[in-house]
């Protein structure tokens, strides 16, 4: 199997046991091809030495088996390496703790996760300071986490696929730029000599919506039309059309300019697309470079498009001939790089780094941390369209071999910790190379696992999810209701709002694995709601759930929530109608529409309460409804202020060169005093601006005088000072363009003349 550019920036870790030298020309011969990295050479010759020498010295034979054993590792050939390995704990009690681990991955990656559990305990006890040993073991005591979304998800190798390694592909223009050591023409055949398998190189496929034939049709996914939970779209790939697969299957070199006869890849590039990184051996010249222990390391490169040709290649200001760097990933804005690297100072054998990129200029590279980077190998960063990285590591838990994360970033750092992406996006084998869109909806991932051609290859992913139709009828008469209200809720959250046609028929794309509450809503009927699990139910194509809502009396309260500063409808807001009479709660948490909808009973008052972090919470009461004599809806908008908002009060201009409040700006600023009252926690900032006229030491002290002028105004209506915070901006915020030179109108100048209040904090 070939270990491909994974193995490569391992080339630094050193073979360490304890072993005796060797006395046998055979062994002699073996530890040659071992230490020239020849791994399938040296896997033959072990073999036939311990074959063949039966009675040799048993030194011999336990430095043959722990280098065979870790050959077979390296050439990815678990079930050998995990033959080898059991022989070796069978036989032997003082092996090195490193025996276990790779056992117990051995092990793992052949989906043993029980004799696995064993093996890392015993690691655990002989390395205590590797916490690899202690989370392994806890975490293969419940598979089940990493198989949540199983269903969630539909997989299919891509046609591109050849019997040597493709892997690692990266979005480019319509198509997929992709690595691959498949079969070069030509007479002469270079060959890796790790395992006998030709060099890599980069390859592109320039259509990707021919994939969408690849994974066979299934009735639940429904068109992009229907409404979708989680985040996401449904995934609309048909598979009624014939797959060609020898069109599918034909791939182009990439660049000519960029190929050597060395590696190259994984690459990243700009937003734009006319800068490429790209992973290569160390070389110059056309000449390999290696270090001082005699290894190609490997190096990033950068390369610009000019005129469709890949030029200027560079290499980055971080690479070294004494460590590997490899592996880039820019951030969607290009501010960033991540990387992959095992530079001294890291956690383990690999570890992920970041480097900013502004104005052509690389920063010092820093490493993503510990809870990125583990005692093992982080490897293979993407990060999303949301800026959220995705990367692979054998040393946080997974399913064996490499696995693929994900974590949140906040200001660069995990926040949230680190997840697995779980199967079918993992397996046992190795999972690497993942590129997906901002939901991880679909995408491609690169993989060694069984399904594949023969080494590793590329495969397409999609999630999926049931159809759901909601009915909604009369209770009394059984007749579908048109026009209805249907909110999906998960937790009390609000997901999504579907209105029911003339059938009274609403259809939603269900995630699997989930809990539902639908609540149905009309004028002149009760409210209604049903739960609903889609771990409960069958595979069906099709599920249904029926609500029937009764005719009432009583009114709708139908609202919804708005942030004041844009008038947007604002999610994550907690509302509760609250009954005054009986002291009844209905509470909903609202979802992307800000939509709330309740009953209200006549003959009793109401308020209504909206409340979110880092707002002002927003109280409203509603009088009694009188009965036989109520609205049926009452319908109304709840407006939320926020930290940090900025409001124009577009009514606040000034004279030139004054600062004195105009008549006209008194009724603006009296609304400014009605919020204060109302909220009284409430702290702003008063920013006066103006005119670029004048100088700059001129116009900021008239801005202080206008801000002072519209605070002293709020203070002299009852306003605490403390509150107020006066500021004065001059000329530095013009918003048409008026700076200094630009020939304006008055009424454009005055525009700038103009006074703001900022939300410093709501309590």
């Amino acid at each position: 199997m070939n270990y491909s550019v994974r193995a490569l920036l391992l080339l630094a870790l050193v073979f360490s046991s304890q072993i005796l030298l060797a006395q046998s020309g055979r062994l002699r011969s073996a530890n040659k091809q071992f230490d020239d990295m020849s791994y399938a050479s040296a896997v033959r010759m072990y073999e036939e030495f311990l074959r063949g020498d039966k009675k040799s010295n048993p030194a011999e034979t336990r430095e043959a088996m722990l280098k065979l054993a870790y050959s077979y590792r390296k050439l990815q050939d678990t079930r050998n390496a995990e033959r080898v390995y059991g022989d070796l704990v069978k036989n032997y009690d003082d092996l090195n703790s490193d025996v276990y681990l790779y056992y117990a991955q051995a092990l793992a990656t052949n989906g043993k996760y029980r004799d696995s559990q064993k093996m890392y305990s015993r690691y655990g006890e002989k390395q205590k300071e590797d916490m690899r040993g202690r989370r392994f073991t806890m975490s293969y005591m419940d598979m089940n986490r990493f198989y949540q979304d199983s269903s969630s998800y539909q997989m299919a190798p891509l046609p591109i696929n050849t019997r040597q390694a493709d892997f690692s592909p990266m979005y480019y223009k319509n198509g997929l730029v992709f690595v691959s050591a498949r079969d070069e023409s030509g007479v002469t055949k270079r060959v890796f000599g790790w395992n006998q398998t030709p060099f890599l190189d980069l390859y592109f496929f320039p259509d990707t919506t021919q994939f969408r034939q690849l994974i066979n049709n299934d009735p639940a996914v429904r068109p992009t039309s229907t409404a979708v939970l989680g985040g996401g779209s449904a995934v609309n790939l048909p598979s009624d059309a014939t797959v060609d697969d020898k069109n599918l299957s034909k791939a182009e070199k990439f660049s000519r300019t960029l190929n050597t006869k060395y590696h190259e890849g994984p690459v990243t590039f700009s937003k734009d697309q006319k800068m490429v990184l790209f992973t290569r051996n160390n070389t110059s010249k056309g000449k390999a470079g290696k270090s001082s222990d005699g290894v190609k390391k490997l190096k990033l490169y950068s390369a610009i498009d000019k005129n469709g040709t890949w030029t200027d290649v560079q290499e980055l200001p971080f690479n070294s001939n004494e460590y590997s760097v490899g592996h880039p990933a820019f951030s969607p804005d290009n501010s960033k790089l991540y990387f992959v690297s095992d530079m001294p100072g890291g956690y383990g054998g690999t570890d992920i780094y970041v480097a900013e990129y502004a104005n052509g200029q690389w920063s010092t590279p820093v490493n993503m941390g510990k809870e990125i980077n583990t005692e093992g190998n982080e490897m293979f960063p993407f990060v999303d369209e949301n800026g959220n990285l995705y990367f692979s590591s054998d040393g946080h838990e997974g399913l064996g071999g490499l696995d693929v994360f994900f974590a949140e970033l906040k200001d660069g750092i995990a926040y949230k910790g680190v997840e697995n992406a779980g199967a079918p996006i993992n397996s046992e084998k190795d999972d690497f190379g993942i590129i997906t869109d901002k939901n991880r909806s679909s995408g491609y991932v690169s993989s060694n696992r069984k399904r594949g051609v023969s080494d590793d290859d590329i495969f397409a992913f999609r999630k999926i999810c049931r159809q759901l139709n909601i009915l909604v009828y009369d209770a009394k008469s059984g007749t579908p209701l048109e026009g209805a209200d249907v909110r999906v809720m998960r937790g009390d959250v609000s997901q999504v709002l579907q209105i029911t046609g003339q059938d009274g028929k609403a259809d939603l794309c269900l995630e699997t694995s989930a809990d539902y509450e639908f609540k149905a809503a009309k004028e002149g009927f009760q409210t209604n709601s049903v739960k609903f699990s889609t771990l409960t139910q069958s595979k069906q194509p099709v599920m249904t759930v029926s609500i029937y809502l009764q005719r009432t009396e009583g009114t709708l309260m139908k609202g919804v929530v708005k942030a004041e500063v844009d008038q947007t409808p604002a999610s994550g807001v907690k509302v509760t109608f609250r009954n005054e009479k009986d002291k009844s709660e209905q509470t909903v948490v609202t979802g992307p529409d800000g939509g709330y909808e309740f009953n209200m009973k006549p003959g009793a008052p109401y308020t209504i309460t909206a409340e979110k972090d880092r707002y002002a919470t927003k109280r409203a009461k509603y009088e009694k409804l009188k009965p036989g004599r109520s609205p049926k809806v009452v319908s109304d908008s709840l407006g939320l202020y926020g930290e940090g908002d900025v409001f124009q009060l577009k009514n606040i201009y000034y004279d030139l060169n004054k600062f004195f409040i105009r008549p006209d700006a008194a009724k603006e600023l009296d609304r400014v005093v009605a919020i204060l009252k109302e909220y009284p926690e409430m702290k702003i900032e008063l920013r006066a601006h103006t005119d670029a006229r004048s100088n700059d030491t001129y116009n900021l002290r008239l801005s202080e005088s206008r801000a002072r002028a519209a605070m002293d105004y709020l203070v002299a209506r009852g306003v605490n000072p403390s509150r107020l915070l006066a500021k004065g901006y001059g000329e530095a915020e013009v918003v048409n363009g008026c700076t200094d030179g630009v020939e304006c109108s008055e009424p454009e100048h005055q525009q700038n003349r103009r006074t703001e209040f900022k939300i410093v904090s709501v309590q």
